[in-house]
Protein backbone atom coordinates (compact mmCIF):
# COMPACT_ATOMS: atom_id res chain seq x y z
CA UNK A 1 0.00 0.00 0.00
CA UNK A 2 1.31 3.64 -0.80
CA UNK A 3 1.93 6.07 1.44
CA UNK A 4 0.82 9.48 1.20
CA UNK A 5 1.36 12.43 3.39
CA UNK A 6 -1.12 14.65 5.59
CA UNK A 7 -0.67 17.14 2.96
CA UNK A 8 -2.32 14.75 -0.05
CA UNK A 9 -4.81 14.22 2.01
CA UNK A 10 -5.90 17.61 2.62
CA UNK A 11 -5.75 18.46 -0.74
CA UNK A 12 -9.05 15.97 -1.14
CA UNK A 13 -12.47 17.37 -0.77
CA UNK A 14 -14.68 15.08 0.26
CA UNK A 15 -17.93 16.43 1.51
CA UNK A 16 -21.54 15.50 2.39
CA UNK A 17 -24.06 16.00 -0.19
CA UNK A 18 -27.84 14.76 -0.40
CA UNK A 19 -29.11 12.92 -3.50
CA UNK A 20 -31.82 15.21 -4.77
CA UNK A 21 -32.43 13.12 -8.94
CA UNK A 22 -31.90 9.92 -9.53
CA UNK A 23 -31.92 8.69 -13.10
CA UNK A 24 -31.19 5.65 -15.06
CA UNK A 25 -28.29 5.87 -17.80
CA UNK A 26 -29.25 3.06 -20.18
CA UNK A 27 -25.79 4.21 -22.12
CA UNK A 28 -23.32 2.83 -19.82
CA UNK A 29 -21.19 0.42 -20.32
CA UNK A 30 -21.92 -0.98 -17.03
CA UNK A 31 -24.84 -0.25 -14.95
CA UNK A 32 -24.94 2.88 -13.35
CA UNK A 33 -27.25 5.74 -12.56
CA UNK A 34 -27.34 9.46 -13.12
CA UNK A 35 -27.41 11.47 -9.42
CA UNK A 36 -27.59 15.17 -8.94
CA UNK A 37 -26.49 15.81 -5.17
CA UNK A 38 -26.74 18.84 -3.56
CA UNK A 39 -22.71 19.67 -1.62
CA UNK A 40 -24.68 22.81 -0.26
CA UNK A 41 -23.94 26.57 -0.47
CA UNK A 42 -20.40 26.45 -1.12
CA UNK A 43 -19.74 23.81 -3.48
CA UNK A 44 -23.04 23.53 -5.32
CA UNK A 45 -25.19 21.34 -7.06
CA UNK A 46 -23.05 18.44 -8.60
CA UNK A 47 -23.70 15.65 -11.32
CA UNK A 48 -22.04 11.78 -10.63
CA UNK A 49 -22.44 8.44 -12.26
CA UNK A 50 -22.64 5.86 -9.69
CA UNK A 51 -22.50 2.03 -10.43
CA UNK A 52 -24.21 1.09 -7.31
CA UNK A 53 -27.78 -0.48 -9.12
CA UNK A 54 -27.02 -3.85 -7.78
CA UNK A 55 -27.65 -2.97 -4.27
CA UNK A 56 -29.62 0.39 -4.14
CA UNK A 57 -33.01 1.52 -5.99
CA UNK A 58 -33.76 4.85 -7.45
CA UNK A 59 -36.37 5.61 -4.18
CA UNK A 60 -33.85 4.13 -1.85
CA UNK A 61 -30.94 7.16 -3.03
CA UNK A 62 -33.49 9.98 -3.04
CA UNK A 63 -32.74 11.85 -0.17
CA UNK A 64 -29.63 9.87 0.81
CA UNK A 65 -26.74 11.48 2.17
CA UNK A 66 -23.39 10.55 0.47
CA UNK A 67 -19.60 11.42 0.75
CA UNK A 68 -18.36 12.56 -2.39
CA UNK A 69 -15.13 13.94 -3.69
CA UNK A 70 -16.11 17.42 -4.94
CA UNK A 71 -12.60 18.87 -6.58
CA UNK A 72 -11.70 16.37 -8.37
CA UNK A 73 -11.88 17.57 -12.40
CA UNK A 74 -14.96 16.98 -14.65
CA UNK A 75 -14.94 13.72 -16.12
CA UNK A 76 -16.78 12.15 -19.84
CA UNK A 77 -18.46 9.21 -19.30
CA UNK A 78 -20.55 8.71 -22.61
CA UNK A 79 -22.37 11.75 -23.45
CA UNK A 80 -22.84 12.25 -19.73
CA UNK A 81 -20.26 14.61 -17.59
CA UNK A 82 -19.62 13.86 -14.31
CA UNK A 83 -18.40 16.51 -11.74
CA UNK A 84 -18.15 14.45 -8.55
CA UNK A 85 -17.15 10.76 -7.62
CA UNK A 86 -19.52 9.40 -4.81
CA UNK A 87 -17.43 7.05 -2.92
CA UNK A 88 -18.08 3.58 -1.34
CA UNK A 89 -16.90 0.55 -0.47
CA UNK A 90 -15.85 -2.80 -3.03
CA UNK A 91 -17.70 -6.26 -1.75
CA UNK A 92 -15.83 -9.26 -2.65
CA UNK A 93 -18.70 -9.74 -5.24
CA UNK A 94 -17.91 -6.14 -6.93
CA UNK A 95 -21.22 -4.71 -5.34
CA UNK A 96 -20.77 -1.03 -3.92
CA UNK A 97 -21.74 -0.05 -0.87
CA UNK A 98 -22.09 3.42 -0.20
CA UNK A 99 -19.51 5.48 2.27
CA UNK A 100 -22.66 7.38 4.25
CA UNK A 101 -23.01 9.61 7.47
CA UNK A 102 -24.11 7.63 10.15
CA UNK A 103 -26.36 10.97 11.31
CA UNK A 104 -27.65 13.85 9.40
CA UNK A 105 -25.18 16.23 9.01
CA UNK A 106 -25.44 19.80 6.47
CA UNK A 107 -25.16 19.68 3.50
CA UNK A 108 -21.04 20.89 2.43
CA UNK A 109 -19.72 19.61 6.03
CA UNK A 110 -15.92 18.90 5.02
CA UNK A 111 -14.79 15.14 6.04
CA UNK A 112 -11.41 15.93 8.12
Amino acid sequence: MDQISWADFEKVELRVGTITTVEDFPEARKPAYKLTVDFGEEVGVRRSSAQITELYSKEELLGKQVVGVVNFPSKQVGKFISQCLVTGFYRPDGAVVLAVPDKPIPNGAKLG
